[in-house]
Formats: structure tokens, sequence, C-alpha cells
């Protein structure tokens, strides 16, 4: 077994004030209890809430913080996410850095929560990054697993473990988990979904493994899950299948089909769907 620990932080964060020493907190307080974890992942948004008034370039005092902490503690490190400012732009994006504080990869989330997280720019690339001698790793954040697309983008690339942060305290967290199983099982990788746990979000947590099978899920609390990722275990998943059963990434790229949707036409079906815009009250009698 070719373990790789790492450690999701479903925190419970504050919506109205700078959240850092509470996260370098539990970083730090996790590290020392699990000497072991090489990873650690936040949730979205985790450092000021869904506040865009905090966006600013990077580099910033804040994004630095965060190196100085992934140096201290030790491990690679995802801050879940902050609002980033690019010119008249605002983009939610992840931040990675390794144990030495280097920044190695930035993602902009790609699929904003419209009709409702009004105001952020979608970003248009996938992600990844090598942590040497583990594998490829992907980032994705909450709203992007809705779009089956992005996880395979990332698959593509050959991400092996999708680091995924969230916040979501809405009805559909079951649903979430139902979508994060599934991502797992259809591109054979681990899918990381780390949510916030009250107030900001609703916890529910999950780890699942390339069949799809829930390695952890956790209760709506504050809680730190850490799990070893067999990358080997992976693997043979990728060439033999999930108990010897399909192979779908292999079937998927030796498909002769190059789907229309993916051609740059317009759905005449979709289209009659009308804008993307918030539902309005139904005054039918």
């Amino acid at each position: 077994m070719s373990a790789f620990t790492l450690a999701g932080l479903q925190l419970s964060l504050s919506a109205s004030e700078d959240n850092f020493a509470l996260i370098e907190q539990h970083v730090l307080a996790t590290k020392r209890r699990y000497p072991n974890v090489q990873l650690i992942l936040l949730p979205e948004l985790a450092n000021f809430g869904p506040a865009p008034r905090h966006a600013a370039a990077f580099p910033n005092a804040t994004d630095e913080a965060y190196q100085n902490l992934a140096r201290e503690a030790g491990v690679w490190l995802c801050n879940g996410s902050m609002f980033e400012r690019d010119g008249d732009q605002i983009y939610n994006t992840a931040s990675v850095y390794d144990p030495a504080g280097n920044v190695v990869c930035r993602y902009r989330k790609m699929f904003p929560f419209l009709p409702y997280e009004e105001g952020i720019s979608a970003g248009t690339e996938p992600r990844t990054f090598t942590i040497p001698g583990v594998g490829e790793f992907g980032l994705s954040i909450c709203y992007d697993m809705w779009f089956p697309e992005t996880i395979r983008a990332l698959a593509w690339q050959g991400a092996e473990v999708i680091l995924h942060p969230t916040l979501t305290n809405t009805i559909d967290r079951d649903t979430e988990l139902a979508i994060a199983r599934s991502s797992a099982a259809t591109n054979q990788c681990y899918m990381i979904d780390i949510n916030s746990a009250a107030p900001l979000g609703n916890g529910k947590s999950i780890v699942a493994g390339p069949g799809g099978e829930v390695i952890h899920q956790a209760a709506d609390n504050l809680e730190a899950i850490v799990v070893d990722l067999d990358l080997d275990y992976l693997r043979r998943v990728r060439e033999q299948g999930w108990h010897s059963l399909g192979q779908p990434l292999k079937s998927f790229r030796d498909h002769p089909l190059s789907f229309p949707q993916y051609q740059g036409q317009r759905s005449s079906a979709l289209d009659q769907m009308g804008p993307l815009a918030k539902p309005k009250a139904n005054t039918k009698t």
C-alpha cells in the first residue's frame, strides 16, 4: 500500500471576521496530533466566508500567511479558496502551498453558483499539480462538481485525487454527496469533498474512493477527517476496474464519438429554458 495521509478540516467558521487565527490553530493542532498527515484541505472561502469585499490581488498578506503556515506545519496545504481581484474581475480561487511554503497551484472556480453567486467571474482552466513520488492532484470548488465535464477534465489531465472544498448550507447537501460518489466512480479517482460546519455550512463532508465507495462521511459538527489514500489501489482500479468490473476511463478514451455538445454548438432544447435568473414568486391563482 502506498499510503498518503490527508486531513480535511470541517471547521466552524465566521462569516463576519478574518478566520485565519482559528484556521492556523486547527492546522497546527492537526499536525501535532497526526504527525503523519501530509496534506491539509480547508473548506471553500474558509478565511473570510462568502464576502467578495475581501477580494484582493495575489500575492497579498493573507496569501503569505498561508505560505508561512504550510512551512511551519510542514504540510501541503490547500486554503479552500479566497476571492481574488484581477482588474475589474473577481474570482473564487483556491491556492495550494507545498511544505516549503511555495505556491504550487492556483485554480479559479469555473462555475460560480449562478444566479446567486453574483459578481463572480468564471475561471476557464482546469488545474492539476504533482506531489513528487505520490501522484497527480486536481482542484475543483463546490458547484463545479455539478458539471461532470469539470471532473472529467481533471481526470483527462491525469488527476488521481480531487481536492474539492465546498461551502454548502442548503437542502441539496445530500444530493451533493451522491454527486461526489458518482464523480469518484465515473472518473476512478478519490474525491475529497470538505464542507464547513455551522454556522457557515451544514457539514456532511465526504471522502469517496475510485469505485464510489464511502471511505468516510462526517456529521454536521466540527471534525478533522484524517484518511489514508492508497494510490496503488487506485491505479489497479483504473487498470482492471473496481472489483474487476467497469473501466470507464479507458472506455471513454477509446470511444470514437466526438460528442456534439462539446463542439461549440448551441442546443435548441436548452435554449428554450429561458435566461439564467433567480426564481420569481408564483403569482398564479
